[in-house]
């Protein structure tokens, strides 16, 4: 996938849902995998176009994995001319050693955002885009459905009274296969997660589940995330 495609989903995304405003200042979470990058290219393109001006600033939350190699994130952002922000923490001690958590996802998450929330205020900056795509939307729909019982997923546009912080998914109408795309023709560098848990997580038992039924139901995803869509826009479902 072209970079010029990105930017169209990026753009329509953003344009459905206003989520840039003049003058914002966005913190992009970059995790180093597929999908941050992506949004982070993205990002970097629709800000050379776009008729409202806006700042962006890379931000990494380092767990504080001893594998975990940030130089081409480095050098992605200074070539990008993008102010970059790593965050040390030693949350992988505390999830792994400390309290040896069996479900260690959800703990994780919570901290990770905390620190990743603070770095962002110290940065100045009033919004965050997170690289969630469509499928992480559907997913996450589905997961809710099975193990909590309710309906609930990712909002485009989500306002963090308490942070005073708007969260931003740009990357919503993109597929997995499309950042897949991107990034393999690219030649993107991406930093593979060093966490132990990466890859046997409810929600690749989800993503499987979700890619058989496609295959068996061709169009039940996109069908899905129309579902979800009139949910977002109709009851603003978050």
């Amino acid at each position: 996938m072209k970079l010029q495609q990105v930017l169209s989903y990026i753009r329509r995304a953003v344009d459905d849902y206003h989520m840039i405003e003049e003058n914002d200042h966005i913190a992009v979470g970059i995790s180093g995998g597929k999908d941050s990058l992506t949004l982070l290219y993205g990002l970097h393109g629709l800000k050379r176009f776009y008729p409202i001006p806006f700042t962006i600033h890379a931000v990494t939350v380092d767990l504080g994995f001893d594998n975990l190699n940030l130089d081409k994130i480095k050098e992605i952002c200074e070539q990008l001319e993008v102010p970059y922000t790593i965050v040390k923490t030693d949350i992988a001690d505390v999830i792994f050693n400390q309290r040896k958590e069996s479900n260690p996802c959800s703990l994780c998450a919570k901290m990770r955002k905390g620190a990743l929330n603070e770095a962002i205020k110290s940065a100045g900056c009033n919004k965050v885009a997170y690289a969630h795509h469509k499928d992480d939307v559907i997913e996450t729909m589905l997961m809710s459905l099975i193990f909590e019982g309710r309906f609930h997923t990712f909002a485009p546009v989500t306002y963090l009274d308490r942070m005073d912080l708007t969260v931003i998914r740009p990357l919503m109408y993109m597929q997995e296969a499309d950042v897949i795309g991107f990034i393999n023709k690219y030649e993107v560098p991406v930093v593979k997660s060093p966490c132990p848990a990466d890859g046997h997580t409810k929600r690749e038992y989800i993503k499987q589940l979700l890619r058989q039924l496609n295959l068996e139901n061709p169009g039940v995803k996109e069908r899905m995330f129309t579902a979800i869509q009139t949910g977002i826009d109709q009851y603003k479902l978050e």
